[in-house]
């Protein structure tokens, strides 16, 4: 069957028995328990700039697509954060409950919007590597949902695929293409993965958030062949109203 004719319920299927089987018995991805660097390069920088204001006990954080749990695990440790983690993966929610601290909690939940969560109710909201499997008018409605939960000068920490010099990137949009520009069907997981140009994300955010940072990552060619998969990491504070 074409992906484009699956239901949006057959395609979350097929998705959430690769993960299940992924969190269960890794064979395709390297599922860390370490702390996200990026993530930890982000909360450096709202220290510089904001002291303890904005991270603290009191903060409370949404993770969209938390896996295991380790970035909200990381945020309690070294900041006593409290949090919510949402993934569609059970063996995923089953593992970061294990391991999960005072203050956190985890659900079984797709991220498509709209969210059930109450307006202003998070200080900072993580986007790492989840959204980008969303549809189009998906990932917008999304990024309003984001600002929506986010108190007044509450932050988004957004993590996405970059297609700029990505070769494997321009392969997988060439050789397994679907209906929509910048977005392919993953030939293993069997859902869409959508890759961002600067100018993209950017006019995406622009509505509700003020992007302070960009970080691109390197390393992506050796001798000018495809070496790693590019991403971005954008640092969005949500716009005054």
């Amino acid at each position: 069957m074409h992906y484009e004719a699956m239901s949006r319920n057959a395609r979350g299927k097929k998705k959430g028995k690769f993960w299940e089987r992924e969190y269960a018995k890794p064979g395709h991805f390297s599922l860390s328990n370490y702390p996200s660097e990026d993530l930890g390069k982000f909360t450096r920088w709202i220290e510089r700039r904001f002291g303890h204001r904005l991270l603290n006990p009191l903060a409370r954080v949404l993770d969209l697509g938390c896996g295991n749990g380790r970035n909200l695990r990381t945020l309690a440790e070294n900041f006593r954060m409290q949090g919510l983690g949402y993934d569609t993966a059970r063996e995923a929610i089953v593992n970061a409950k294990e391991y999960a601290t005072a203050g956190l909690s985890y659900e079984v939940r797709t991220i498509a919007p709209p969210l059930p969560l109450t307006d202003g109710s998070f200080s900072f909201v993580l986007d790492m590597m989840a959204s980008q499997v969303l549809n189009t008018a998906q990932r917008q409605l999304l990024r309003q949902e984001e600002a929506r939960v986010l108190r007044p000068g509450g932050w988004l920490f957004l993590k996405v695929f970059l297609l700029d010099e990505d070769l494997n990137a321009a392969r997988m949009l060439r050789d397994y293409p679907t209906d929509e520009s910048g977005t392919y069907l993953h030939p293993e997981i069997k859902v869409r993965e959508h890759v961002y140009t600067e100018e993209e994300i950017t006019a995406e955010l622009e509505p509700y958030f003020i992007v302070h940072r960009i970080a691109k990552s390197h390393g992506h060619l050796n001798r000018g062949r495809a070496h790693k998969r590019r991403s971005m990491c954008i640092y969005a504070e949500k716009k005054e109203v």
